[in-house]
């Protein structure tokens, strides 16, 4: 089955056969995955993401944890009836980050892994460390210091490896590299490894198969910009193959301490320089060199959308507001919620924002 995976491509012209050694190409940039056909034809009798095994680059061994198909509800049941939340936390491991790790833990089997070694500021390393337990692989996990203990303490609790790193969120993705190079081990990276957005556009899927329909906006929180990358993969496949007229408008949000995209959107740029980040409490998103912040940026470009940024006020009042609405969120899951009061809708929009991780996770 491992032939049938995709090559890898990269902007630079290059391609090569997936391995599990190959996780950045040659010139050291990111890797994306070669086309594959889309069909829409959903499987009711599959669990999890494989609903849309059809629609996904990755073929099934039918390991799953029971992620997707999370709620799309009002945001205010007496409110706009066009602003929708589509509720990530309810997700096995409590974040959206377990759509693209039950793609990377098949592929990491497909591919003959024994070892399975991943960086993250905390949700990313908890779904990893949650699938590669199921899958039965052993995982390292790098975090930097000041993660949430409660992320710390369910890595852990899978079975995995936890290295904690001293320094930025970028030292410890160096260190995780410089491990991965030195052992072989597969490098599970949501940054680095496109079959982690191949998971991730489920989220769109899920989307349109509720709405029946593309919503007009998505309000998307962006760090390494994971979301904002298999959002737009998977409305870009729907248009392509005739479903919707349109990928939506996308807005990607940004913690106004550590905003490296948002500045360079307004520069007009198309690269992201690194920025020196403040301390925020959307932990999750503070990300202060995006190695994909490029595409992110042609991503809002090509939609007709916007980047923004919310202060650290704002995010405690939208998760005060989450909260009085029975919804319980991280401070990073609270961050698309806090832009959309900022965004003009016109009337009738349907706007759709994620919340993306569990409150259960991180506080305030």
């Amino acid at each position: 089955m491992r032939d049938a995976l995709p090559h890898y491509t990269c902007a630079c012209g290059r391609s090569y056969v997936p391995d599990a050694a190959r996780w950045r190409c040659d010139c050291g940039g990111p890797l994306d995955l070669a086309a594959v056909p889309f069909t829409w034809r959903p499987r009711s009798t599959e669990e999890g993401l494989w609903r849309y095994a059809d629609a996904l680059a990755v073929p099934s061994l039918g390991l799953t944890l029971g992620e997707g198909l999370t709620p799309l509800i009002r945001a205010s049941p007496d409110g706009d009836p066009g602003l929708l939340l589509k509720v990530e936390y309810a997700s096995p491991t409590g974040s959206f980050k377990d759509r693209g790790a039950v793609t990377l833990a098949t592929v990491a089997r497909l591919l003959g892994a024994e070892r399975v070694v991943c960086d993250s500021s905390g949700n990313a390393g908890t779904a990893m460390a949650a699938y590669a337990a199921r899958a039965g692989l052993r995982a390292e996990i790098f975090v930097p210091e000041g993660t949430s203990a409660k992320k710390v303490q369910q890595i852990a609790g899978h079975g995995a490896e936890v290295t904690v790193v001293p320094g930025s969120r970028e030292d410890t993705a160096t260190a995780a590299a410089e491990r991965v190079e030195r052992t072989g081990a597969f490098y599970a990276s949501h940054v680095y490894n496109p079959f982690f957005h191949d998971g991730v556009k489920t989220y769109a899927l899920e989307i349109f198969e509720r709405l029946g329909t593309a919503p007009d906006t998505l309000v998307l929180p962006a760090g390494n910009g994971t979301l904002v990358i298999g959002a737009y993969l998977g409305f870009a496949a729907l248009r392509d193959a005739g479903l919707v007229d349109r990928v939506p408008r996308v807005v990607a949000v940004q913690a106004e301490r550590c905003a490296p995209v948002a500045a360079a959107y307004t520069a007009g740029a198309r690269e992201v320089t690194a920025v020196r980040p403040g301390r925020t409490a959307a932990e999750g998103i503070a990300i202060a060199a995006p190695v994909r912040g490029p595409r992110v940026l042609e991503i809002v470009r090509d939609t007709g959308g916007t980047v923004v940024t919310v202060s650290e006020d704002e995010i405690a009042a939208a998760h005060a507001a989450l909260a009085s609405r029975g919804l319980w969120v991280e401070p990073t899951g609270a961050v698309a919620y806090a832009a959309v009061s900022g965004l003009g809708t016109a009337p009738g929009e349907v706007v759709v924002a994620p919340l993306c991780g569990s409150g259960l996770k991180a506080s305030l």
